[in-house]
Formats: C-alpha cells, structure tokens, sequence
C-alpha cells in the first residue's frame, strides 16, 4: 500500500501548503463554525448516553487525529487525558498535537499496522478517514485493525462523508453499504448530519435562521454521523 500511503500523504501536504484550502474551511467563517458546533454537540450527546465504561475510564483511540482537537474536546465531557491515543499519518500533525495536549498519548503511524495490543479500546475514532482511502485494500486493513484492537462491544465513533466531492478527486463518499462491507459485524446506528459545507459557507447573517430549517432536508446533509458497535 506504499503508493497509496504516499498519495494520503502527499494529499495533505497540498492541503497545508495551499492558501485557498486554508481559507475554504477557516474557523473563522461562520459557517464552518456551524457545522463544528453541531458535530460537537452530536458528539457531546453520543459520549454522555449511558454506556459501560463510565466516561472516565474509556481507552480512545483516534484514526487520522491531525493536530488532536477532537480528542481534546473529549477532556471537558469527562475523558481522562491518559486514556486518549491518537495516531496519524502525517508527522507534522503529530508533532502539533503534542504542542496542544501534552497529555494525550500521540504517535505518527500507519493505521493499517497499529501498535497496541488486541482489544485495548473500548471506543474507536474514525473521522473523515475512510473517504480519504482510495484503495479498497488499505481500506480494509485499516478496517481491520480497528476492529482489532477494539474490546468486543465497544465502538466506533464515525464522522464521515457520504457524498462524493466532484471538486475533489482525493476523496470518495462514504455510502451505508460499503460502510457495512468494511464492519460487516458492527451494529451501526448513523444519522446525517452537517449542512453542504459550500452552501454552509455562504449564509453568513443568516445562518440562525437557515441552517436549522435547511438542515432538516436529507439530500443537503452531507456526513453521517454515530456509533458503529463490535457485536462479536
């Protein structure tokens, strides 16, 4: 899978090195600042619905963490900053993380050969990371490993596209079916969720008002968004 990891890598280079992708999903545009806030308040619910473990004694992992902030925003909900792992596949990311949350056990690496024991985790981050994996081979083997080293129950928190992005030729949606080919023995309860980020991107003063009443229709939701359970 070199070429592909290659290709991964190379992919987010261009994204960091590139001003208008910087500028595309800027914070500092309200509309991108919407779509973080809904997901993480989705996020916040997910995590305080009542399961075992307790929130302070989960082990986390996330896939393609980058700079670690969706870990870190697990630290206010309850996560114990010891039990939250991240790795990713781009160094740079890693070595910003670490700056952010010191606390956080971070590492740069290959999801397909992950560096901890079978059933270590009791939850699984997965966000905007298989999208990202064109060959259907590493895709499984990055499937596998997550189920590798999750606890039997346990499970996998997914953020993720559903669409295709015809200005993006690097990345590809994210359908329910193939979603069920790479965790054929996952229980999967996903919503969509995240208005079109370029419509998202242009309401400005209206935002409060219609992104709410935009959001209900399906077709403009772009992610999905949920828990994906190991049930064997």
């Amino acid at each position: 899978m070199a070429n592909e990891t290659q290709r991964i890598q190379k992919t987010y280079q261009e994204y960091r090195e590139s001003a208008a992708a910087q500028s595309r999903w800027s914070i500092a545009n309200p509309g991108n600042r919407w779509i973080e806030e809904e997901r993480a308040r989705r996020v916040a619910a997910l995590w305080a619905a009542p399961r075992s473990p307790a929130a302070g004694e989960r082990r986390v992992l996330e896939i393609g963490c980058g700079a670690g902030g969706v870990l870190g925003g697990l630290i206010p909900l309850g996560a114990r900053p010891e039990n939250l792992y991240g790795v990713d596949l781009v160094p740079e990311r890693i070595a910003a993380a670490q700056v952010a949350y010191p606390r956080i056990h971070f590492q740069a690496g290959n999801a397909e050969q992950l560096e901890f024991a079978p059933g270590m985790f009791d939850w699984v981050l997965v966000f905007t990371v298989f999208s990202s994996i064109l060959d259907p081979q590493m895709a499984r083997n990055v499937a596998g490993e997550v189920r590798r080293v999750l606890k039997p129950g346990g499970v996998v928190l997914w953020y993720d596209f559903r669409y295709n992005n015809p200005q993006n030729p690097n990345v590809r949606g994210m359908k329910l079916g193939r979603i069920r080919e790479l965790f054929p023995d996952f229980a999967l309860e996903l919503r969509s969720i995240t208005l079109l980020p370029p419509l998202s991107r242009r309401l400005n003063g209206l935002l409060p008002v219609l992104y709410p009443v935009l959001s209900w229709l399906p077709p403009l939701r772009t992610h999905y968004l949920g828990l994906m359970t190991r049930t064997k």
